[in-house]
């Protein structure tokens, strides 16, 4: 079986790290393509250095954009490579940016089978870019691996329960695989002097955000009536709409740092606050209370028993949230029926592969 992997931004070099062993370890071939839109050294390169992902077959360096033009870019180039390349049994992808969708679309039209990993995720705001491109996806894909029982419900509802797959979530099985690594790569020392549970750790870079007057200035007023120096590892976007707006002297702002960097951080903060989608699990997978900077999640089961709170920019929602404790034990969430997340997608694929061509050959 030959398969194209198509990653493009941080979270997907995670989630690659885990399931392309996967893959390899039972025969499949694997051509890993980058399309690069995420092209800072920080969000992309370091990524494959240090989680052992070997070298992309190709970088498209796409590049940033409007959403239009960055899709349009990628979808070009991809379709480019995949024509000269071809042929492949399917196209895999993860997620929910622009080079998932720009991967779906061409798929599609060359009517290539497209696997679709995480499958399934809904917050139901279609003002979400992401919301928009994971509802495509899972419409084009011809195989829906999906993370929870939320995620196949939710496939279900849409009509979309042939080719669902209940596998499990591939970000647990990266967290298990790199956390111990992480505490013995990148001790906390080699980041701040603060103890741990003495900090709270935050990441923001969501256009509801970044890109709407005053949203900010909220969230940084919240931060500034709380008890802990808050570490921020300042994404490109949102440094760029930093312009006016006044930081809290509690706020220590660094560069953004790697995806082992920042499973040390989560592991000995005591409180994270994102806008983040994959940073909710990690904490909650290790057990730190999350404040989500959006007014819902993907990610439902980790609101029971106020584990993960959404407050989106209401300031004292954020303060409350952040001072709470959680009122009891966590639920499952991403555990593989059988195995790992990443195994039971590797072994699905061969075997839905040999099912098709045995029912071709009929």
């Amino acid at each position: 079986m030959r398969i194209c992997t198509v990653v493009g931004a941080r979270p997907q070099f995670v989630k690659a790290a885990a399931v392309s062993p996967a893959l390899r370890n039972i025969g499949v071939e694997e051509v890993l393509v980058h399309t690069g839109q995420h092209y800072d050294a920080n969000l992309s390169r370091v990524f494959f250095d240090e989680l052992g992902i070997p070298d992309p077959d190709i970088n498209l360096f796409a590049g940033s954009g409007s959403h239009a033009r960055q899709t349009g870019s990628i979808m070009a180039r991809l379709e480019a490579y995949i024509q000269k390349s071809a042929p492949f049994d399917a196209i895999l992808l993860y997620g929910d940016t622009n080079s998932t969708l720009a991967g779906a679309l061409v798929a599609a039209k060359l009517q290539i089978p497209i696997a679709h990993v995480e499958a399934g995720l809904r917050s139901f705001d279609r003002t979400m870019p992401e919301e928009i491109n994971r509802v495509v996806t899972d419409c084009l894909s011809r195989w829906l691996f999906a993370p929870t029982v939320t995620a196949v419900n939710n496939l279900a509802a849409e009509g979309l329960s042939s080719g669902t797959e209940l596998v499990g979530d591939v970000m647990l099985d990266a967290t298990r695989m790199f956390a111990a690594r992480a505490r013995e790569r990148y001790p906390l020392s080699s980041f701040t002097q603060h103890a741990s549970g003495a900090y709270a750790l935050s990441t923001i870079h969501r256009p509801s955000n970044t890109d709407i007057e005053g949203c900010l200035e909220v969230i940084f007023s919240a931060f500034r009536r709380l008890p802990w120096p808050i570490i921020l590892p300042l994404h490109p976007r949102t440094k760029a709409r930093m312009d006016g707006v006044r930081v809290p002297g509690n706020v220590e702002i660094i560069d953004p740092v790697s995806y082992m960097a920042m499973l040390t951080l989560v592991q000995n903060a005591c409180c994270v606050l994102t806008d983040s989608g994959g940073l909710q699990k990690e904490a909650y997978w290790l057990k730190v209370l999350c404040v989500t900077l959006r007014r819902e999640t993907e990610w439902e089961e980790t609101t029971e028993h106020g584990w993960n709170t959404c407050v989106g920019t209401n300031e004292e929602a954020i303060v409350q949230a952040a001072l709470a404790t959680p009122t009891g034990s966590q639920v499952p969430l991403g555990e593989a029926p059988a195995g790992t997340a990443s195994s039971t997608i590797a072994q699905a694929l061969v075997r839905k592969e040999e099912a098709i061509q045995t029912w071709s050959k009929k």
